[in-house]
């Protein structure tokens, strides 16, 4: 089973884990320096909690986590099959986890990621990308190339 991932800009790493583990019943399924996330049951979902006191807003990105690689290239094909940008990122170090992602942008410019994790990591690599994909929050650390014609994500600008 799948599980939508919200990850959130917070002022406050502590008051927010305080706030989150309160309101999902949960501890952090991961905690490092200025990151959190949690692995919640009920309902499914992977809330991850970044600190950024300099954030434009509370959205960072949202995402649907799955089990596989699998998953992620059928997700990939699927949406480059329905006309959608999409860009993809593999074996990339991210949010102290090695993942696979494919990433698309809601009409809005709201980035959401389908992605797998791979492996644990003990450094971020980069920071999660953010709505601006061309500013300090890109996660990409190298070029992306675009799955179709006139897409409109990358990794570098």
């Amino acid at each position: 089973m799948s599980r939508v991932q919200l990850a959130l800009n917070v002022s406050n790493i502590d008051e927010a884990v305080a706030f989150y583990s309160k309101l999902f019943a949960t501890e952090p399924a991961k905690r490092r320096d200025g990151y959190a996330n949690f692995a919640i049951d009920s309902p499914p979902l992977k809330l991850v909690l970044i600190e950024s006191a300099d954030a434009a807003g509370s959205l960072n990105h949202l995402g649907v986590e799955v089990f596989s690689t699998d998953e992620v290239a059928a997700a990939q094909a699927r949406l480059a099959g329905d006309g959608l940008a999409t860009a993809t990122e593999e074996n990339v170090t991210c949010c102290y986890a090695v993942q696979d992602k494919v990433w698309v942008d809601d009409p809005d410019g709201a980035p959401w990621e389908i992605y797998t994790v791979l492996g644990d990591s003990e450094v971020p690599n980069g920071d999660l990308r953010s709505v601006d994909v061309c500013g300090a929050g890109a996660c990409a650390t190298t070029e992306l190339e675009a799955d179709q014609p006139g897409a409109s994500v990358s990794g570098r600008c």
